[in-house]
């Protein structure tokens, strides 16, 4: 991160969790509306417009015209060529002005149709220092309704692959925050390319804690993102800064196992905690968008939350564990009809053990019109210390969020859908209150760093926890999550869920589980039931030990 920009991050995270899509929805737009080349009057236009694929001709003069004008610096003639000069006119003049790139030289391959690869050779230089810049990245040709005009369809990208957001820019000077030798709870060095998905996480923890660590400032070139909050993403570095030697909580095994499970899913995310602790051991994503979804997703978590509203159900004196909790085919509540998952047998004397063991939906909404609006809301904040705006873990998250909800998803609310949103960070912590009775807020760096002040709440009772550690236990030898969990010793258990999403193809696949003193969360988005993706992540991590 350079002078002037803060860090940290902020915003719309269900909306980046829900996908990448803005990104697409405004090229589309701007592919349909934008005309921003140079040209002759409207009428000249409409009598000239052409329709249909730009010719390969076109695709190659409007290439060529934009690579010429880039190569030079002329950013107001590049621009022009796209078809959003607005949005592409300021980060072309940062790639020549703000960020010092010069002796740009562009490469075009062989066309793909209207899409065209090439190739960047050019030079960062600063106050005497300079290096070497090239990489590879790609534009398409579209054609602009108003004018039939063949336009470079503008992505950010297009200057540089790893830029993403519209209104981002080069910058090329001193960081604000030195750099920093992260160092796992062992003393093993973490970097980024070791650990991929610790990117974006070194990347915070830099621009927060680079001066606490004793580190002093380089020189580089860096994305300079336009919320204010979000720290510089570091490309390349022109003279090297001393680096501070910053502590994490993070087991470098542990993160390496993280790291190959979620690979083999898209979208998936994983975050595993030490229960007796609080200490985040790993944290892991597989997503195109860099968004850490394993700290800021805010999605419902399906029937994970069941630990939740089981200890609810407990702590409310309305069943226990060995008590009834019938599990019938549907449950009518203000008009909405509760179903369970397809092929599960209707059980009228099911104790809450057996519905929790085999996730029946309808054993915990039967019990909706017996529990106070507020009941799992003041459950969630007061035990299991979710909801109140409140977790300093190091770095930002989301704390998880139960509002009191009336009507349908009053009854949605208790099986982790309605307006129940969770991250796998969340989860984990769940997971880990009901395992020891305490919460501990999860942290990704010592307290003692910089004595920050940790969220409280006053967990669960004995009582409370031992029955749902014989829940999960019987769910991870017997019950849904058998399957997954086999193979592991110790203590363990677990809860399987999925969560459907408005405009998904298939649901959301959740797992969550503990064994020994490690307790791990996992989402995928669109991955199926709990066992199908998210499950053998997690299985994957616990297998560490931590």
């Amino acid at each position: 991160m350079h002078k002037g920009a803060k860090a940290g991050i902020v915003g719309t995270v269900f909306a980046v969790m829900v996908g990448g899509a803005g990104y697409g929805a405004y090229n589309l737009l701007s592919a349909v509306n934008g005309d921003s080349g140079t040209g002759g009057s409207t009428s000249t236009a409409a009598a000239t417009k052409k329709s249909g694929p730009p010719s390969s001709a076109e695709v190659k003069e409007t290439t060529a015209a934009f690579f010429e004008a880039w190569r030079k610096g002329d950013a107001a003639t590049a621009a022009n060529h796209t078809n959003n000069a607005e949005k592409a006119e300021p980060l072309l003049t940062s790639y020549s002005e703000s960020a010092h790139i010069t002796d740009v030289k562009i490469t075009p391959g062989p066309a793909n149709g209207a899409t065209v690869p090439f190739t960047v050779t050019a030079k960062v230089s600063y106050d005497g220092k300079s290096k070497a810049l090239d990489y590879k990245s790609e534009l398409s040709v579209v054609r602009g309704l108003t004018t039939g005009k063949a336009l470079v369809d503008w992505q950010p990208s297009v200057v540089y692959p790893q830029l993403k957001n519209m209104d981002d820019t080069l910058v090329t000077g001193e960081s604000a925050s030195p750099p920093i030798k992260a160092v796992d709870r062992d003393g093993k060095v973490l970097t980024k390319e070791k650990y991929p998905s610790l990117g974006p996480i070194l990347d915070e923890l830099r621009a927060k804690y680079g001066e606490q660590a004793g580190g002093t400032p380089g020189v580089e070139l860096a994305i300079h993102h336009a919320d204010p909050n979000t720290a510089d993403t570091s490309l390349l570095t022109l003279a090297k800064g001393k680096a501070g030697k910053l502590p994490t909580t993070i087991s470098a095994s542990a993160q390496a196992a993280a790291e190959q499970a979620v690979k083999k899913y898209p979208e998936a995310s994983v975050v595993a905690v030490k229960p007796s602790t609080g200490e985040v051991l790993a944290v892991a994503n597989h997503r195109g968008d860099g968004f850490n979804a394993a700290f800021l997703g805010k999605v419902p978590p399906g029937s994970t939350m069941k630990i939740v509203t089981a200890a609810t159900l407990i702590d409310n004196k309305l069943t226990t564990a060995n008590g009834p909790a019938p599990c019938p085919d549907s449950v009518l509540w203000e008009g909405q009809t509760f179903h369970n998952l397809k092929g599960l047998k209707p059980n009228e004397s099911a104790t809450l053990s057996d519905s929790f063991a085999i996730s029946c939906n309808t054993a915990f909404i039967k019990y909706v019109k017996s529990l106070k609006t507020e009941s799992l809301t003041e459950e969630a904040q007061s035990r299991f210390g979710l909801g109140g705006d409140n977790w300093k873990t190091g770095i930002p998250s989301f704390d998880g969020s139960v509002p009191a909800a009336g009507g349908p998803d009053k009854a949605a609310n208790l099986i982790g859908q309605g307006q129940v949103q969770m991250s796998p960070l969340n989860m984990a912590s769940v997971t880990a209150t009901a395992m020891t009775g305490a919460f501990r807020q999860p942290v990704i760096v010592p307290r003692s760093l910089d004595d920050r002040e940790l969220a409280t709440a006053k967990g669960l009772s004995d009582s409370t926890v031992q029955q749902l550690r014989a829940m999960m236990n019987r769910t991870a030898t017997s019950g849904t999550a058998a399957g997954v969990m086999s193979g592991l010793s110790g203590r363990i258990g677990a809860k399987t869920g999925s969560a459907e999403i408005g405009g998904q193809s298939k649901s959301d696949s959740w797992f969550t589980g503990y064994r020994n003193d490690v307790a791990a969360a996992a989402m995928v988005q669109d991955g199926g039931h709990g066992i199908d993706a998210a499950g053998p992540i997690v299985a994957a991590v616990l297998r560490t030990g931590g």
